[in-house]
């Protein structure tokens, strides 16, 4: 039994582009296998189509691979139905999309509690877990925020306290300094380093910049859907 966070073994994932005669079967992901451990900084690199974002969306349980193992946790979540698999990421994924996804008529503290809202918590520890959430990116003090009156980078770090609001096992990440200035990339950058290396939160980082991917501690490289290199490395110091 492998002590694995997350275990993929032949995983495969197929569209069919067209219909009839037409119809074409696009392979995006090939008998692609993959461990990641708890505490775990991987960064998924590789050319566009090579299958980085849709490998994100089958471990998050957004999509359903077409064949193969997806454990996580000791939970092959391929046989969870979908109530059961919408409950199980509402617990234990948090997503960090590139355009942070806010509710512009939502303040922060609004933004950040709605993964709360799900589970069984009253009002009150709704709120102790947003401030400390916000608190934890340096947002303490912008809850009554609006996402308009706030940067880029303010967005991401609200869009990220959402993302840990219910202390998930995994951050999964898409690009998430794929909008901001260099500046503000660096802030993101360091707030998930933080996150793995204080907290010893486990995440998956989609990124094209390897500068970003420096930060991870493992670099794991897809092309036309298969692994092509799997690396561990020390991160960058700081």
């Amino acid at each position: 039994m492998s002590d694995a966070l997350v275990q993929i073994r032949s995983l495969e994932k197929t569209y069919t582009r067209g219909s009839g005669r037409d119809a074409q079967a696009v392979h995006v992901l090939q008998g692609l296998s993959l461990q990641v451990h708890k505490g775990d900084f991987v960064a998924l690199m590789g050319p566009s189509g090579s299958g980085k974002t849709t490998l994100l969306n089958l471990i998050a349980g957004i999509d359903r691979p077409t064949a193969g193992e997806l454990m996580v946790d000791g939970l092959d979540i391929t046989r969870l139905s979908e109530s059961e698999l919408a409950r199980w990421r509402a617990s234990s994924v948090g997503f960090i999309f590139q355009l942070y996804n806010l509710i512009p008529v939502l303040t922060a503290a609004e933004n950040v509690e709605l993964p709360l809202l799900l589970t069984k918590l009253g009002k009150r520890e709704r709120r102790e877990h947003v401030q400390t959430a916000l608190s934890v990116v340096g947002l303490a003090d912008r809850m009554g925020h609006y996402p308009r009156q706030l940067s880029g980078g303010q967005e991401q770090r609200v869009a990220i306290a959402r993302a840990i609001v219910t202390d998930p096992l995994l951050l999964l990440a898409d690009e998430p300094t794929g909008d901001l200035d260099k500046a503000s990339g660096e802030e993101i950058l360091e707030l998930l380093s933080r996150l793995n290396r204080e907290f010893g939160k486990t995440i998956l980082m989609v990124t094209h910049d390897p500068h970003a991917a420096e930060r991870a501690k493992r670099l794991v490289r897809l092309e036309k859907g298969v692994l092509v290199s799997d690396d561990v490395k020390a991160p960058a110091s700081r």
